[in-house]
């Protein structure tokens, strides 16, 4: 089994030198001087509270095979088993899109107001019935979590399931042309950090970025349950994007969720979509949870998985 990425991957997808550094594999991507693994390739990127070019000896200590450092850092401190870059923010985004260009992976991106970690959560466990599939963690949605989880992502995997977020307009733009979803959820626009927005229909068009990313032929995945699905519609038309499914409680949705009912800390509901009838069993309550599992249930019959094995997930 091929590792995640060897030191020369590395080095070429990053542009970075290599310091006191041999070729081997590298097993694993982290920026958690914590969670360091075997053969990891501990990145030093700086936030707002910490730097990571304070941690890159705990990390190489803790058995990373590689730190990837900036050159100011370099030249302050020296040191071996590195690789030297610029910008490692920028290094890890330049891995990130290396992993994704070698990716044969089916990707699917997901975002919106409320619900992106857990439906994001259920294609995951839907994809993974079918075949190798990598995920977001934790709700790494962000500049750096974005990149790093796509720097993770597998030579072998068949699925790959990214979440993205936000706060502000513009910043969903180059982490969904970084993703380059085959499908890509947004799973409802609602009145979520207002504070950075004029208005709801701002919110609408920010989350309607993730547009800008999608492959071409790649499918857009709409909630249809708010107010603002004509809004979406409308940024979809205007990124050319030909293939449009929705799903939600509203009657004229493609994949429509009659009520659900609830019995012993389950829910059950009924999704019908053409002549396909689906039967929805979870192991939580929620008409929001039935909507989420609708999202799963949309993209694994996107992604080829027969309507048995989608509903079984």
């Amino acid at each position: 089994m091929l590792p995640l990425w060897t030191v020369a991957e590395a080095v070429a997808a990053t542009g970075g030198r290599p310091e006191g550094l041999s070729d081997g594999p590298l097993g694993s991507v982290s920026i958690d001087s914590r969670e360091i693994e075997a053969e990891a390739l501990f990145v030093a990127i700086k936030g707002d509270k910490l730097d990571g070019h304070d941690y890159v000896e705990a990390a190489l200590t803790a058995g990373a095979a590689a730190a990837l450092v900036s050159e100011e850092w370099f030249k302050a401190h020296g040191g071996t088993k590195l690789i030297v870059v610029p910008d490692p923010l920028e290094a890890l985004r330049a891995l990130g899109r290396a992993a994704r260009a070698r990716s044969k992976a089916i990707v699917v991106a997901v975002t919106g107001s409320a619900g992106k970690t857990t439906t994001k959560e259920a294609i995951r466990t839907v994809l993974s019935e079918a075949g190798p599939t990598h995920w977001s963690i934790k709700s790494f949605n962000n500049h750096w979590g974005v990149p790093l989880m796509l720097a993770r992502l597998p030579r072998e995997a068949q699925y790959g399931v990214f979440e993205i977020g936000m706060n502000h307009a513009g910043e969903i733009t180059p982490l969904a042309q970084m993703v380059r979803p085959h499908i890509a959820v947004i799973t409802t626009v609602a009145a979520a950090h207002l504070e950075f927005f004029k208005s709801i229909t701002e919110i609408a068009e920010a989350k309607a970025e993730i547009f800008l990313g999608l492959e071409e032929g790649g499918t857009a995945v709409l909630n249809a349950d708010h107010d603002y699905i004509h809004v979406l519609f409308a940024k979809a038309r205007q990124a050319r994007i030909e293939h449009i499914v929705t799903y939600g409680y509203e009657e004229e949705a493609d994949y429509r969720i009659e009520p659900p009912g609830t019995a012993g800390g389950r829910t059950f509901a009924r999704v019908t979509h053409q002549a396909e009838v689906y039967d929805l069993n979870l192991g939580v309550k929620g008409r929001h949870m039935v909507a989420n599992a609708t999202a799963a249930l949309v993209v694994a019959r996107l992604a080829g998985l027969d309507r048995y094995a989608a509903s079984k997930g």
